[in-house]
């Protein structure tokens, strides 16, 4: 991955405004989804004669010299424009002009023999070649997008990444600035009432003692305080708790950094009244503050009928 000398203009904040451009079949399409994980409001295939429009509807516009972004946003601009390679050389001295929108230019490439073989797989045209090779129209870009090429902030080499690496390079925009977390959801339920399709994890805790066949603890829920007592005095439940969180504070982290947006952790009793919810409540307690992760409870079957 080759990166421009004017690479420090990201800044320490990340880019508010991106301006996501390249060869065709470089890897925009992939750029632009992981934009959108990061927060940002993406539009693809823009004409370039609005780029400057929408920047302006983007913006909180104080007074005559002074604008702030609304929210981040990008947008993707390449050869599809018939009018991209004659007009956005005049809009990118207009972003430069205008500091306070914090654009970036961001320019995918990749090698030769990569884009020959990616449009090989997906059975598409070359924008420049429809009505010759594709390695003739790949050439051709390459040669009439150099000066963008030499102005563009940031330049990736995508030849040797996957889409889950390339995702993984346009995560580091958030780095400084973004607000993604990890979003994670500690989900308690009853197996008699169904497995949550949604449950990336599960962690069944049927093995615990259960308060239902105990008489004055079957009509309260784990938010009771007996119940909750009733469950931390087990050993089984104390020994649960310590390995499983220690096995989520490594792999949230994980799967933070991979990337991933949302993640549910299911934990399930018998009838998801009782020792589930005590579980996830002493999971919340013990998760709570870990980098890079934000933290929900919700409680499915609490509330359902209590035969077992």
């Amino acid at each position: 991955m080759a990166n421009n000398p004017n690479e420090n203009a990201m800044g320490a904040d990340g880019a508010r405004f991106v301006v996501l451009t390249g060869l065709s079949g470089a890897g925009k399409s992939e750029a632009v989804h992981a934009l959108e994980d990061l927060g940002y409001f993406c539009v693809d295939n823009l004409p370039t004669s609005l780029i400057l429009s929408f920047a302006d509807l983007s913006t909180n516009i104080r007074n005559d010299n002074e604008r702030e972004l609304s929210h981040r946003s990008a947008v993707v601009v390449d050869v599809r424009d018939r009018r991209f390679l004659s007009d956005f050389p005049g809009v990118l001295k207009e972003l430069r002009v205008r500091k306070n929108l914090g654009a970036v230019v961001i320019f995918l490439e990749a090698s030769d023999e990569a884009l020959v073989r990616r449009f090989s797989e997906t059975r598409r045209p070359h924008p420049l070649g429809v009505d010759r090779s594709v390695l003739e129209g790949i050439i051709e870009e390459r040669e009439r997008l150099e000066e963008i090429k030499r102005k563009a902030d940031r330049v990736f080499d995508t030849s040797d990444l996957t889409a889950h690496e390339l995702r993984q390079a346009f995560m580091e925009l958030s780095r400084g600035g973004s607000e993604t977390l990890l979003m994670v959801t500690l989900l308690s339920f009853g197996y008699k009432h169904g497995v949550p399709l949604e449950s990336d994890l599960l962690l069944d805790v049927r093995f615990l003692p259960n308060p239902y066949f105990i008489q004055r603890l079957r009509a309260q829920t784990g938010q009771d305080v007996e119940v909750r007592r009733y469950v931390d005095e087990s050993a089984s439940a104390k020994t649960f708790l310590k390995k499983s969180t220690d096995l989520l504070r490594f792999l949230l982290p994980q799967y933070a950094s991979e990337g991933k947006s949302y993640l549910t952790i299911g934990v399930g009793c018998t009838g998801g009244r009782h020792r589930s919810v005590v579980v996830v409540d002493r999971l919340r307690r013990r998760l709570t503050g870990l980098e890079g992760v934000r933290l929900r409870v919700k409680h499915r079957d609490i509330l359902v009928d209590q035969t077992r």
